[in-house]
């Protein structure tokens, strides 16, 4: 695996950031890790990059412990933190070269990492003006472009579309889509769309503690109750239609057309098919509502929070 995360646990006075958590990442795995604000995300990639020292846990990246090998690690890690610290009075391509000395990169395989990826993030065209005078979209694709500069083989990702307008968001996630090629990434986020644009997979954390691992079809069929959306040809008695088996909510949502929710994880269209066949009811269509990540994350951190 590429990066192993083990009973790790961050005190802050006697605030608890991180409380044991464990996880793995599979080498070339794009996976989200998703959370509330304060939930821990940053304070656990602060440490997986070196920043900063658990209280105890361990995290290893390739096989190397952060805390007796931090400068190995540094080297085959790409970071870009949630404030992405850049020297606005630099001109873009000056910034990467000087960036690219930190990593010990000579000066011709140098010169052709900062032209690959002025390519790679699409910043020619603003290759020779100074950062400050950059957009903050451009100016998260300048801090991408240096985590990539030596070309690690893991990638740690803070929250890296916030303060962005939406086809700045459109942008950087496509263009971390395509960077992250061959890589192992690990992204934060709170925003749900993010997950399902960029990772394979997502674990979500709240007040320090996982609350669930798994792809997006999982977590989207975590404990769920199937919700259906059904239409009929003339309108139905809520008595009748809430003396289905396992009804939880009935909700009228337009002429004779309804959403049921009922307490069942498995598909309950063939069991009200038969439901309506037994009462001699008139029904145009049936479908089944897939929940949103935003669903999820609700009820994820709020039953967390009960």
């Amino acid at each position: 695996m590429s990066i192993l995360v083990d009973q790790l646990t961050k005190l802050f006075g006697s605030q608890k950031a991180i409380d044991t958590i464990s996880f793995e990442l599979n080498e070339n795995e794009i996976v989200g890790f998703l959370g509330p604000n304060g939930a821990g995300k940053s304070t656990t990639m602060k440490i997986a990059t070196t920043y900063t020292k658990p209280t105890s846990g361990t995290v290893l990246i390739n096989g190397m412990d952060v805390q007796e090998q931090p400068l190995e690690v540094r080297k085959i890690i790409g970071y870009l933190p949630e404030h992405n610290p850049l020297y606005l009075d630099m001109y873009v391509h000056e910034y990467l070269n000087f960036s690219g000395r930190f990593y010990g990169l000579g000066k011709k395989e140098l010169k052709s990492r900062t032209a690959e990826v002025i390519d790679m993030c699409q910043l020619g065209i603003e290759q020779n003006k100074q950062i400050g005078q950059l957009s903050k979209g451009y100016r998260q694709r300048v801090g991408l472009a240096q985590a990539l500069l030596h070309d690690p083989s893991v990638l740690i990702l803070d929250e890296p579309t916030t303060g962005l307008d939406p086809n700045q968001i459109v942008e950087v996630r496509e263009l971390i889509k395509t960077v992250s090629k061959g890589k192992t990434v690990l992204f934060s986020t709170h925003i749900m769309q993010e997950v399902q644009a960029v990772c394979d997979r997502a674990i979500v954390i709240n007040k320090g503690r996982i609350v669930a691992d798994g792809s997006i079809d999982e977590l989207q069929n975590l404990n769920a109750n199937q919700v259906i959306e059904v239409e009929f040809c003339n309108k139905v008695s809520d008595a009748l239609l809430k003396s289905f088996e396992g009804m939880i909510a009935l909700r009228n949502i337009g002429a004779n057309r309804y959403q049921i929710e009922v307490s069942n994880k498995e598909d309950v269209r063939p069991a009200f098919m038969k439901f309506v066949t037994d009462n001699q009811l008139d029904l145009i269509g049936i479908t089944q509502v897939q929940r949103s990540m935003e669903d999820v994350f609700a009820t994820l951190t709020q039953s967390a929070n009960a």
